[in-house]
């Protein structure tokens, strides 16, 4: 199994910028996919971005490409989520999520962490 914990979230006004980051534990010997999510009250979670084990390889969602980035250091094991030119609508709870395996996907991840409230203030 694998412990997420994320950090980072806060209140900041559009325009603005923002650094998530979520810390693995437990079995992180192992190769495994992680992104992050996002959900908003009364809605379905929402993918976000996906990276692959090495980092080579990662696939945005199309509202956020371009003002989001994100990253992986596998030494720290630690996710990082890179947040730029915020807008009010990106505010949302933001959950990491990892699955075991190389693949690269948007949903069915076994692995969650409890979530970092980013609320972005027009």
């Amino acid at each position: 199994q694998v412990q997420l914990v994320e950090a980072g979230g806060g209140l900041v006004q559009a325009g603005g910028s923002l650094r998530l980051s979520c810390e693995a534990s437990g079995r992180t010997d192992y190769r495994y996919t992680m992104a992050w999510f996002r959900q908003v009250p009364g809605k379905e979670r929402e993918f976000v971005a996906v990276i692959s084990w090495s980092g080579a390889s990662t696939v945005y969602a199309d509202s956020v490409q371009g003002r989001f980035t994100i990253s992986r250091n596998n030494a720290k094991n630690t996710l990082y989520l890179q947040m730029n030119s915020l807008k009010s609508e990106d505010t949302a709870v933001y959950y990491c999520a990892a699955d075991f395996g190389v693949a690269m996907k948007r949903n069915n991840f076994d692995y969650w962490g409890q979530g970092t409230q980013v609320t972005v203030s027009s």
